[in-house]
């Protein structure tokens, strides 16, 4: 069986030649960002404005600017991931398109530590490959884990290139699968191992 470090190595090449090909996928992912709203949260959300943790994107991530921009407008409320700790789950703070943000302790654009702590109804992800089942290959750091983990009741979707997908990625015990999973060909729901 194929490790996960070699997984992660072929998945980054992979998704750095997305990158640099399909320059209007994060605008086409963000246009079926309502119909994802939808899907996770229905009626649920009429009356209250859901907070949605995006991502600074680092290296060959797909943007998450245009989806930010949807979100806005479809009345959300945004917020970023932060490394306060090492080995602990992720802090999510306050954030607008245009805020000043500084590096956290893995050097991820966050915003200031005087922005508000806040617990979000969704977080969005970024990944190197999916499954049809949820499953996300990560970069290894374990943050995304343990803030699923900890907060079981949040809505978890990948951002990702319809590309990423794959028949099946290794499982272990602490991975958590996504609801979903948001590209430029719409929004797919996780679907339930048989």
């Amino acid at each position: 069986m194929t490790s996960k470090a070699d997984l992660r190595a072929r998945a980054r090449a992979h998704r750095k030649t997305l990158a640099a090909h399909r320059s209007d996928a994060a605008a086409r992912a963000a246009g079926h960002a309502g119909a994802m709203l939808d899907t996770l949260f229905g009626r649920e959300a009429d009356g209250r404005r859901l907070t949605v943790a995006l991502y600074c994107p680092r290296g060959a991530e797909i943007d998450t600017g245009p989806l930010a921009r949807t979100l806005i407008e479809l009345g959300c409320d945004l917020a970023l991931p932060c490394v306060e700790t090492v080995d602990a789950p992720l802090v999510f703070r306050v954030w607008t398109p245009g805020d000043e943000l500084v590096a956290d302790l893995v050097g991820s654009a966050v915003p200031l530590a005087t922005a508000r702590q806040v617990a979000p109804d969704l977080i969005i992800t970024p990944l190197l490959a999916f499954d049809a089942f949820g499953q996300r290959l990560g970069q290894g750091g374990g943050y995304y884990d343990r803030t699923f983990a900890a907060h079981p009741e949040v809505a978890r979707v990948g951002l990702a290139w319809a590309a990423q997908a794959v028949d099946s990625l290794p499982v272990e015990a602490h991975d958590i699968p996504l609801h979903g999973v948001l590209t430029e060909t719409g929004y797919t729901p996780a679907r339930k191992a048989d």
